[in-house]
């Protein structure tokens, strides 16, 4: 079995490198609309998401913690303005889930922004919600969203757990970038991002216990470190996790002195917030395999003992 500390000092380096580039979570508020303003908000959501991970956990040291607490305070007082910047961006684009997703993990770890509140509440009621295109485990993630923001799924969520590739099982050796992320992604959202592994229907567990360990040593040896972390995630999610000791060996190796994990085989060379958007999601997705493997790893020690 893969070693613990290796597990953890992954998360534990990671949160360093974060900490460390913690301006780079920033938004570009005077962009042109139909570039895109949102889509700077998606790094803040993630890297909320992943610190209530490893909180819920319980599993970081004390130092992982106060930085893990030190970038969330950050990202919600500087980057977001105490949650205005979400109220602007629900105005820039009304009916876009975005500051709703984002604002979600925020609101778990006590953050409030009672504009957002308002907004998701109408937006929920609209037609316009349920009616705008979106790939099936997007949808999936929508509705598990509005469960826990306290708001009844639309649609809901046991009409949208068969319409997926993962649910269909389907040739395993189909499986590439594209659909490996959106496999990885139905697992966070059947599981609430792993804090509940009978989420996954069984006929669903039992084929990524069976395939998913071919998918890693698949992305393992192509030295896809952003995508392998979160396979390592998905496994972590899994009633039986195998914490495969090969493939951590070589998530750690790829990691940099820094913490930084690079997305594909080496590190990107270029301006510091252009690595920064090359290197901030692997780094996170790092942080989060850590977090819930250590978890893991440290229940199976107890149960042994």
């Amino acid at each position: 079995m893969t070693d613990t500390r290796l597990i953890h000092n992954v998360g534990a380096g990671a949160l360093e490198w974060l900490w460390a580039h913690r301006d780079g979570f920033q938004l570009e508020p005077d962009v042109d609309p139909e570039v895109g303003f949102l889509e700077r908000f998606k790094p803040i959501g993630e890297l909320a998401m992943i610190c209530k991970v490893l909180f819920r956990e319980g599993v970081a040291g004390s130092r992982q913690a106060q930085l893990a607490r030190q970038l969330l305070d950050h990202a919600w007082r500087e980057t977001l303005d105490g949650g205005r910047m979400l109220v602007r961006g629900q105005l820039t684009e009304p009916i876009s889930p975005i500051p709703f997703e984002v604002y979600l993990p925020f609101k778990e770890l006590g953050y409030s922004q009672p504009e957002v509140e308002r907004a998701a509440a109408l937006n929920h009621r609209l037609e316009s919600w349920v009616s705008f295109e979106a790939t099936p485990t997007r949808r999936l993630g929508l509705s598990a969203f509005q469960r826990r923001f306290g708001l009844p799924p639309r649609p809901a969520e046991a009409e949208l757990r068969d319409t997926t590739w993962l649910a269909r099982t389907p040739e395993p050796w189909t499986v590439e970038g594209h659909i490996a992320y959106d496999v990885t992604h139905n697992v966070f959202h059947l599981t609430d991002w792993g804090e509940n592994p009978d989420g996954l229907p069984p006929a669903t567990a039992d084929y990524l216990a069976t395939w998913l360990p071919v998918w890693i040593d698949d992305w393992l040896d192509l030295e896809r470190w952003d995508l392998l972390g979160e396979l390592l995630v998905v496994d972590a999610c899994l009633p039986r996790p195998t914490l495969d000791e090969r493939a951590w060996e070589g998530f750690a190796a790829a990691q940099q002195p820094d913490g930084a994990m690079p997305a594909l085989r080496t590190m990107p060379e270029g301006a510091p917030d252009e690595v920064f958007d090359i290197v901030y999601h692997p780094t996170l997705v790092a942080a989060y395999a850590s977090v819930l493997a250590t978890s893991r790893s440290l229940s199976r020690l107890a149960h042994a003992s």
